[in-house]
């Protein structure tokens, strides 16, 4: 099936996951995930995964695309986490429905300047485009852990920027290897009602399964997945490296493990908030 816009696939009031895609078995898996559960889904490739490959993007989303298109699934690519402004232009040459624009490491007027003219560049070319607010904890500098986004500054940075999504800061981090993470329910309520957008949880890996339900529920929208997945990969790469010495024996079952992986976490936040609201009042919200 040929690549969806990722505006299609991002409505508020439901969940879908967006994985990280670094290698061709990443983006097999993912599809086949989406596939298997007949959910849809976005394939997102970061800037550090462009770095991985040399700073060439074209391969990997040439690959990736082609996967999309290969499958039945409803398949969107989102170029992640951009800070370099050449690599932002380069999305709408590969296939690309949306774009992270993160200029969160700039003071908030040169921030809100930065995204407002991604924004404009993208909307020109027919690209959604998400920023970042509120830093989210896991990374130096800007990505301080314990940050939290402010609701009126969210409300305004939206209005200012002119940006599709917004990533907010309520409890998640970058990188986790346990699913230890606690979100702020109540803050994640307010943002929505604030923002106007869909809201977009970075660092979902390390929030567990009734977490990520309950986020859904209370407003956000895109869920970010990426170190999940390499858990799975090198667990299952560990179990059969002495083997053989040929690199499909374990790239195999790594694939298969991923595809177990992001299956289960697609039908984790694939919920409607309208068919399954909070036992509780959470904020402003009326989930």
């Amino acid at each position: 099936m040929p690549l969806v816009r990722t505006a299609e696939l991002v409505r508020p009031g439901t969940g879908i996951a967006a994985f990280n895609v670094i290698t061709l078995e990443h983006a097999e898996a993912v599809a086949a995930a989406a596939e298997a559960t007949g959910l849809p889904v976005i394939c997102q490739i970061s800037q550090n995964a462009v770095r991985f490959h040399g700073g060439r993007l074209g391969p990997i989303a040439a690959g990736t695309a082609a996967v999309a298109a290969g499958s039945s699934a409803r398949v969107a690519l989102h170029l992640d986490h951009v800070t370099d402004e050449d690599l932002l232009r380069q999305a709408a040459d590969h296939g690309f429905g949306s774009v992270m624009y993160d200029g969160s490491e700039h003071a908030y007027a040169e921030n809100v300047a930065r995204t407002a003219a991604a924004a404009a560049w993208a909307h020109e070319r027919g690209l959604w485009l998400e920023a970042e607010l509120g830093e989210v904890g896991g990374k130096d500098g800007a990505h301080a852990p314990g940050v939290r986004t402010d609701p009126g500054e969210a409300a305004a940075f939206v209005a200012a920027t002119g940006v599709d999504a917004l990533a907010v800061a309520v409890g998640s981090a970058h990188a986790m290897t346990s699913r230890t993470a606690v979100l702020d329910h109540d803050l994640i309520a307010r943002l929505r009602d604030a923002a106007g957008v869909p809201l977009v949880l970075h660092g979902s890996s390390g929030v567990g399964d009734e977490e990520l339900r309950r986020a859904v529920r209370h407003g956000m929208t895109k869920i970010n997945i990426g170190t999940a997945l390499n858990i799975a990969f090198t667990g299952a790469v560990r179990e059969h490296l002495d083997e053989r010495p040929d690199p499909r024996r374990y790239l195999a079952p790594a694939r298969d493990a991923m595809r177990d992986a992001a299956a289960r976490l697609l039908e984790v936040v694939a919920l409607r908030s309208s068919e399954d609201s909070p036992s509780e009042s959470i904020g402003h919200s009326s989930c």
